[in-house]
Order: C-alpha cells, then structure tokens, then sequence
C-alpha cells in the first residue's frame, strides 16, 4: 500500500526530480507542479503525473491540489542565482516570496498541513564559526538568502497560527547525479562549480574561472561542504515522514560536514573525467566567504539521515557518468539554450 500522494513544486529541476525518483521507491506518489523555466519532463518517469503551470496561477495550484489531494508538499519552486538576485531583486521577491506565499494560502484553503522546504546556507551569510550550526546568526548578503530567511519566517508564522507544519533544510552545495546516468544537474544558466568544471573537462567550456586564491585556507581557493543530491533527495524523505510523525516545524543543516577547495575539486574532476581542465585565476567574489561547512549533526540525531556519498572523487564520478553521457543535458540539439 503506498503512503499517499505529495505536490512536489519545482519537482522536474535538478534537486527535485532526484527527490521525486527517491519519494517515488520509498513508496510515495509524487506529483510535480513546475513551470519548466529551468526544470525538464525528461527528467521525470513518464508516469509521474506533471503540471505545467507556475505559483502565480492560484488557480492552476488550486486546480492541482484538489484534483490530486496531497497530504503534504515539498517546494523546490524558487529562483537560486546569488549574483542574479543582487541585479534583479524583484524577480526573487516576486517568485520566492509572494509565490510561496500564494502556495501557503491554498495550502491553507484546502487544509494541508505539512511542508517540506527547500531553504539554504544561504540564510547565514558570512559566518562567524565553522562548521556552521542552526542556531548560528542569520546575516544574508545578498537578496536569495534574504528570500530564503523571509520564507522560514512565513512558515513560522503558517504553523503558529494555521497549525501549517514546516520542516525547512539548509543544504549546503548540492552536487552529483543519480549513479544510473540518466539524471543530474541540467541549470540552464550555468554557474555552480561542479557543472562548469566538467562542462570545461568536456571542452564545452573554455576554462573554468577560480575565483581568490588568496582565501585563508591550505591551498588559498574556497572551501565548500559539497553534498551529494541523492543525500539531499534522502534528506526530504526524512524530513516528510518525520512530519508524518508529528515532528514540530523546526529546520535542518544538510551537509558532509567537511569541505572541499575550488582546487581540490577541479583536482578531483580530472581524475575522475582522465583529462586536464583549463583554468583561469581571477580575483575573489564580492561576499564569498573563505569557508562555508555544515554542522550538520542535528539531522543526524534527530531524523536519522547519514551521507552515503562521503568521497568526492565518488560523488563527481557519478556527476561525470551524467554529464559525459548527456554534454547537452536535456536539451539535444538545444544546447544553445543551455549555453545563452
């Protein structure tokens, strides 16, 4: 018998349809609501029910949630490009704001009342221990985390007063892809590390640009806790049951626990790919902090979750299996869209 129906939004994107594949062996009906702006039906099963419509349809969501009767949600749907939300901040208070909050209420409507959320490190900002624990300051530095922190606001707020259930998770670089090959990160825009350096491997790209290489760290390049999108996709589970369960809202970082340089990944992406990747050193990011690693031993003890993928020469093998195998992603022949 399965354990019953969840509205995954932004389910056809790169962390969620690797959520939906694990919901759907763990017994779950998943049912994706997304937009496609930077998600692909590709990347679901075709009997995974798909509707094409954005949260700012209240009446397509309405339209979902009635015919499809969810017990609970987990929303991936949001914008995620740092630098894009300091040059247009609107689009990410628009589309991570008010169209969680549209979300909320016809949760609300038709009485819905357990959320999975799909937050960031973002909400930290700069911080000021490593490993980086739940309870460290939240200081956003820039307009995506701040939507990040509003929206955990808004389901503090959705559970105190509507009896709406929230567990967000923090997660910290997702990377990787599913070990069969046949999924993995596909962003249209493309600046996350791990993709621009096989897309380089893959000479798709010119180089990869290293931004500081004079951090505080053993090698003078960035550190980052990268984390493998199937532990992220197992992370949600985890987080959804517990809810089941009668879990209180609360939030939860989801990382190794341990980071990785700028070089020591691009080290490791040419082991794994068996060719050189090109480089270019540039000076550092505004607001990229030298560190960034979860304490993430809350979610340990309390929902039970442990890293499967703890080796990053493992991790990117199953990102380069994708990548190698799809260079154009989901698109085929419109690569060029990729590209733009």
């Amino acid at each position: 018998m399965g354990k019953g129906t969840v509205l995954v939004t932004g389910g056809a994107g790169y962390i969620g349809s690797h959520t939906v594949r694990v919901l759907a062996r763990s017994g779950f009906s998943p049912v994706v609501f997304d937009n496609l702006s930077s998600g692909w039906r590709q990347a679901l099963a075709p009997d995974v029910p798909l509707v094409v419509a954005d949260l700012s349809d209240r009446a397509a969501l309405r339209q979902a949630i009635t015919q499809h009767r969810p017990q609970a949600v987990i929303h991936f749907a949001a914008f995620i490009e740092a630098g894009e939300s300091m040059r247009e901040p609107a689009r990410f208070w628009d589309n991570n704001v008010r169209n969680t909050w549209n979300l909320l209420e016809e949760l609300r409507a038709a009485d819905v009342r357990r959320i999975v959320f799909s937050s960031s490190a973002g909400v930290y900002g700069q911080p000021d221990v490593v490993p980086i624990a739940e309870d460290a300051p939240q200081h956003p530095v820039n307009t995506y985390g701040l939507t990040k922190h509003i929206v955990e606001a808004m389901l503090g707020d959705y559970d105190r007063a509507y009896g709406l259930r929230s567990i967000a998770l923090r997660y910290f670089n997702a990377c990787g892809a599913d070990p069969a090959g046949d999924i993995g990160e596909a962003h249209p825009a493309k600046t996350h590390l791990v993709e621009l350096t096989m897309l380089a491997a893959l000479g798709l790209r010119p180089e990869i640009g290293v931004f500081g290489t004079d951090y505080p760290t053993p090698d003078g390049t960035a550190v980052r806790d990268y984390v493998h999108v199937l532990d992220l996709a197992r992370a949600h589970v985890l987080a959804l049951t517990a809810l089941e369960q009668g879990a209180a809202t609360t939030a939860y970082n989801v990382g190794l626990g341990r980071g990785f340089s700028v070089q020591q990944v691009i080290e490791a992406v040419e082991r794994v790919a068996g060719r050189p990747v090109p480089r270019r050193l540039a000076q550092r990011r505004e607001g990229d902090p030298a560190e960034l690693v979860a304490d993430a031993r809350r979610i340990q003890q309390e929902l039970g979750w442990q890293a499967e993928f703890t080796d990053l020469d493992a991790i990117l093998a199953t990102a380069w299996r994708w990548h190698s195998g799809h260079p154009a992603g989901f698109a085929g022949a419109g690569w060029e869209r990729e590209l733009a």
